[in-house]
């Protein structure tokens, strides 16, 4: 790891501020630096590039989850690690924060570092029988009912297991990475990184029996557009997006790519839902109290 390339959600506050860190700790510790054009405008005496997903040997996104995702989008299955500082609100994808920059790049020389490997979600749009669209996704892929007030029914199978009609405001089907968002907040359960699975999770289902699964990795799921009395959009990673005709049929798997993450050596996926999620550590001696 010889280039480090650096990106930016420029809108945040404190993204010149995190820019110039990154530069200064990276050159300090015998990286060279180049950056992407937005990026590049808020430090100065950095390389511009055009290219830095080519360019460099790593990626640094300065932002939350949302730059994460579009860093991973820009990779586009290249074999190149992420390094998320989180100078955002969530941010369960980042790895450190502002603070941590000066520790992580010195541990980066020294090789005191972890690797974690995130798995894509593959996602193929089929019209009449003829491909219309492919696409990766780290956290999810969305089948949604794009007018409000209006509901879609989608037919879902997995493999070749036909399940069921639904009736609702829309489908996710989550990776691991993204079983804390979306999914989340739309009943699913939280899977950690390193299972390999695929979560399908309903959006305000008309039935109450209607539950969320956990599906194989391997599987295949087919959602097919039955009727809506709206416009109907697939949306990947929240990021983009594609106006669907009824009859579509999305298939959804493992990709055969995925991405890697640079974390420290003393982080924790169950550290990081007790800080994201205000997850408490109980204490037998509280109970005394």
């Amino acid at each position: 790891m010889k280039v480090v390339g650096v990106t930016a959600n420029t809108e945040k506050v404190r993204a010149a501020e995190a820019v110039a860190a990154v530069c200064a700790e990276a050159r300090k510790n015998g990286f060279d630096v180049i950056a992407d054009p937005e990026a590049a405008k808020l430090a100065k005496n950095v390389e511009r590039s055009e290219s830095i997903y080519s360019e460099a040997d790593a990626i640094v996104a300065l932002g939350g989850d949302g730059t994460m995702l579009r860093a991973t989008r820009e990779l586009d299955g290249a074999d190149k690690p992420i390094l998320g500082v989180n100078i955002g609100s969530l941010g369960f994808l980042t790895s450190i924060g502002l603070n941590d920059v000066a520790r992580a790049f010195a541990d980066i020389a020294a090789g005191k570092y972890i690797l974690s490997g995130r798995a894509l979600a593959s996602c193929a749009v089929l019209r009449s029988g003829v491909s219309v669209g492919a696409y990766r996704a780290l956290n999810d892929v969305v089948v949604t009912n794009a007018s409000p007030s209006r509901v879609v029914t989608l037919d879902v199978a997995v493999d070749d297991d036909e399940g069921a009609s639904f009736v609702g405001d829309g489908l996710i089907v989550a990776t691991p990475s993204g079983s804390t968002g979306h999914s989340l907040s739309a009943g699913g359960p939280v899977v950690h990184p390193g299972v390999e699975a695929l979560i399908l999770s309903l959006i305000c289902p008309q039935t109450l029996s209607s539950r969320p699964m956990v599906v194989p990795a391997e599987s295949v799921v087919r959602i097919r557009v039955t009727s809506s009395s709206g416009r109907v959009m697939l949306t990947m990673d929240g990021q983009v997006s594609l106006s669907l005709e009824t009859g579509d049929t999305i298939e959804v798997s493992k990709s055969t790519d995925s991405v890697k993450f640079i974390h420290m050596m003393d982080y924790g996926y169950f550290g990081v839902l007790r800080q994201k999620l205000h997850w408490s550590l109980s204490n037998p001696r509280d109970a005394d109290s």
